[in-house]
């Protein structure tokens, strides 16, 4: 029961952090570091041209950790996290450092950042077209393990106990 509250806890977590993402798609930004504008959303997808560090893009969409952006050099797929939003010069020595933490963050303000951005294997279109699958709760229910079967494997791999304490469950 309650690793399926967690699990809903986490999927709302996602949606929110995809929407902020989408309420941002219409930015502008600066590339943190010369990078490759391919005509896809992939690694091996063809290169349209050659950015360089500190060239203004304009942000259209977002895909997983690609952005579609529009350049003076034509439009493509950039890494999403080679692009800092907003009207950012180029970073450089301890500016820079803050930079790649906002960049990992999606935040640039000046607070303490506890949470890091990051999503894989599911598209906002995916999380909103989600539904109940009763099928699939029991294949995932079939992977639980027994403690005696962990303690056999943890045995056959010579790991030591380590004590792990829990938050205390939150006040109802």
């Amino acid at each position: 029961m309650r690793k399926r509250h967690r699990g809903r806890l986490r999927v709302l977590a996602v949606a929110g952090l995809l929407a902020a993402f989408a309420a941002a798609a219409a930015d502008t930004g600066r590339l943190q570091k010369a990078e490759q504008l391919k005509s896809q959303p992939f690694r091996d997808a063809t290169t349209i041209s050659a950015l360089a560090a500190g060239d203004k893009v304009e942000i259209i969409k977002r895909q997983g950790g690609w952005l579609q952006v529009k350049s003076a050099r034509g439009g493509g797929w950039v890494r999403m996290l080679s692009v800092r939003r907003g009207e950012a010069g180029k970073a450089s020595g301890a500016s820079e450092a803050a930079g790649l933490l906002g960049l990992a963050s999606g935040r640039a303000g000046t607070g303490t950042v506890v949470a890091t951005t990051g999503i894989r294997g599911l598209s906002e279109e995916q999380l909103k077209a989600a539904s109940y699958s009763e099928s699939e709760l029991k294949l995932s229910d079939s992977f639980v393990q027994s403690a005696a079967d962990a303690r056999k494997f943890a045995a056959k791999g010579k790991l030591v106990p380590r004590t792990i304490v829990y938050l205390p469950a939150p006040a109802e």
